[in-house]
């Protein structure tokens, strides 16, 4: 790892403005692959599940089955999304070998950290936004607080980015990156309440379900949306910011000692 990212030579500028730009337009060349095709696998799960079970279930009492389940499939594609650009930018940059190119422009840990990070949330925004406006023709679906919704959003989205910068780091292979994100990232997402209140569950499942931190990102942000959930939105979101600042300070520790990259 270069000695400019432990150590950062301010007298001859920051390489962040750049690295920053560099991720945001990795997955912004290739919106169709980054935003299109998670918007439409979104699509595909609220059809099926709306068809099957719009009239079976009510959530909450009076709201309907498709209104309950748009903002848990739009926090999960924003999750997965989240972890995948830095982990995939980070394993290709090393495989490939360019690695080195990032590291030698005059940056510190947390800048490049915050580069990364800052990129990871906004691909996250970008594709639940797009989940939204897409979702809105099938039902109406106006938020009942909208700083709830951009709280529980950037933190969740920023949870993931700095998992998605641990797995890239620790990643040597694909396939190590793949095993990161289907036995982890995947089953904590697909178990956190995306298609079900847990109330639905029994007892046992409800209370393993409280471990899950990606849960209380799930169940603060259908706060946002409906003004009811699970558990109180300030526990949830007490969880979350927990959850992130130590991930943070994780990985900014990981960064700062060159874990991975020195060699």
């Amino acid at each position: 790892m270069s000695k400019s990212l432990i150590q950062p030579r301010t007298d001859l500028g920051s390489g962040f403005p750049t690295l920053l730009r560099k991720e945001i337009m990795r997955f912004w060349k290739v919106g169709f692959q980054t935003v299109a095709a998670p918007v439409l696998t979104a699509l595909l799960y609220l059809l099926i599940f709306a068809h099957v079970l719009e009239d079976r279930v009510q959530i909450y009492g009076t709201i309907p089955y498709t209104a309950f389940l748009i903002p848990g499939l739009m926090m999960m594609s924003m999750l997965q999304n989240a972890f995948a650009n830095p982990s995939s930018s980070l394993i290709q940059s090393r495989i490939t070998g360019n690695l080195v190119f990032v590291l030698l422009p005059p940056i510190s840990h947390r800048e490049f950290f915050a580069a990364y990070l800052i990129a990871a949330i906004l691909r996250g925004l970008a594709v639940g936004l797009c989940i939204w406006a897409v979702a809105l023709p099938f039902v109406d679906l106006p938020p009942q607080n909208l700083l709830w919704i951009l709280a529980f959003a950037m933190l969740s989205c920023g949870i993931m980015g700095a998992l998605g910068i641990i797995a890239g780091l620790w990643s040597e292979k694909f396939d190590q990156l793949a095993a990161f994100q289907n036995f982890l990232i995947m089953p904590a997402t697909f178990l956190s309440g995306v298609f079900y209140s847990i109330h639905s569950l029994p007892p046992f499942w409800q209370a393993v379900s409280h471990y899950n931190p990606i849960f209380y990102t799930i169940d603060g942000f259908r706060y946002g949306f409906f003004g009811v959930s699970d558990v109180s939105p300030w526990t949830s979101l007490a969880v979350v910011t927990g959850v992130f600042v130590v991930l943070c300070a994780y990985t900014m520790r990981l960064l700062a000692a060159g874990y991975k990259l020195r060699s």
